[in-house]
């Protein structure tokens, strides 16, 4: 494994993300953007406008300033999903920092806002391409006999693109999810963070596969109308933004960026393995962690280096502790909590970096 002195060495020619946080000139990536192999090409148009930045989002997650939370490998590993056209399988332990990778990803590249899903032994594959409001739909509809409503104007995020919109009004009732919104056709992939895959059933990982597999899915009522309405504007899961869908049909043109992350509760099919790049991301060195809160913390707080040796120390004797159990610590002691009393200090760090069960959450 790389260590953190490689980071400082020459970065390869062909890597587009270098895991700096530190966003790309949009003239250079456009420039250096890889043409996709031939066996991942779509099609998907007309392409949409550029979907919107959320830095409050991004800042949350990564902090102000960039943080050197990876090494060599795990960059090329991201530079080869991102060239591949393959999902991204990240694994590890809780606080490792794999919801946060997508975050990065997105800021670096300047992909815009990062589309989230996460997972429940509930999920199905249809809660992340759309929902259909069948009742509200049949509520809204006018008496038999009534003028129909006039169609909604689009709102300049999603063109008519040439369709002839006769009747949009199912459109109303309809919303796309996040893998839905993703696979939308833009010129730059969006970035999908699918988080805590492991937590869905066993038939989840395959059935998504297939519409990775894809590219493409279809909106069955939206399709069964495509005779007399050709072309619908449908509510996508950008907060007041919508987008045409022709003939029912979604069909991306550039591959989205698919973040899955696992805590590895359980293991998935070779066939889903293979068709995934896997980055396996352990837990934060010293020299990770003091980037970490770096990211977080201005420069005057209180003396990082002895509270993540206590951390460290605290973790080699627990076990599993997270990443943001270390900043919660780090946000008390800016606070004031570290100039009291040493014993009260230590019962407030025992219960602030408290034993992660199996199934707990993580940043």
């Amino acid at each position: 494994m790389s260590t953190d002195v490689d980071r400082d060495r020459a970065e390869p020619r062909w890597w587009l993300f270098r895991g700096t946080g530190q966003r790309l000139d949009s003239a250079d990536r456009d420039a250096r953007w890889p043409a996709p192999p031939r066996w991942r090409a779509f099609d998907g148009a007309p392409l949409l406008p550029s979907p919107p930045d959320d830095d409050r989002q991004a800042d949350r997650r990564l902090g102000g300033t960039p943080s050197r939370l990876l090494d060599q490998t795990h960059i090329s590993l991201v530079n080869a999903a991102i060239y591949l056209r393959r999902p991204l399988l990240v694994t590890g332990p809780p606080g490792a920092g794999k919801s946060g990778l997508a975050y990065l990803i997105a800021r670096e590249l300047g992909l815009g806002r990062v589309l989230r899903w996460p997972v429940t032994s509930r999920t199905t594959i249809r809660h992340g391409l759309y929902d259909y409001d069948a009742i509200g739909r049949a509520q809204a509809r006018p008496p038999r006999g009534s003028q129909a409503a006039a169609p909604p104007q689009a709102n300049g995020e999603g063109e008519h693109a040439g369709h002839d919109v006769t009747d949009t009004s199912i459109g109303q009732f309809v919303q796309l999810g996040p893998l839905g919104t993703a696979l939308l056709p833009h010129r730059l992939p969006r970035v999908l963070l699918v988080d805590e895959l492991d937590k869905s059933d066993y038939a989840f990982a395959n059935d998504l596969l297939n519409i990775f597999e894809d590219g493409e899915f279809t909106v069955p009522e939206l399709a069964r109308l495509a005779g007399s309405t050709p072309a619908v504007e449908v509510h996508t899961d950008d907060p007041g933004r919508t987008a045409v869908i022709g003939h029912g049909l979604v069909r991306c043109n550039a591959f989205p960026i698919v973040v899955l992350t696992s805590n590895q509760e359980r293991e998935f099919s070779p066939a889903f393995r293979r068709r995934c790049t896997l980055l396996d991301l352990p837990h934060p060195t010293t020299a990770r962690l003091a980037s970490l809160v770096a990211a977080h913390f201005p420069a005057g707080s209180p003396d990082r280096a002895a509270l993540i040796a206590r951390f460290e120390q605290r973790r080699s004797r627990v076990g599993g502790l997270a990443a943001d159990q270390l900043l919660n610590a780090a946000h008390l002691a800016a606070a004031g909590a570290f100039d009291g009393d040493e014993a009260v200090w230590r019962d407030l760090l025992d219960a602030v970096w408290h034993e992660l069960s199996p199934s707990s959450d993580a940043w």
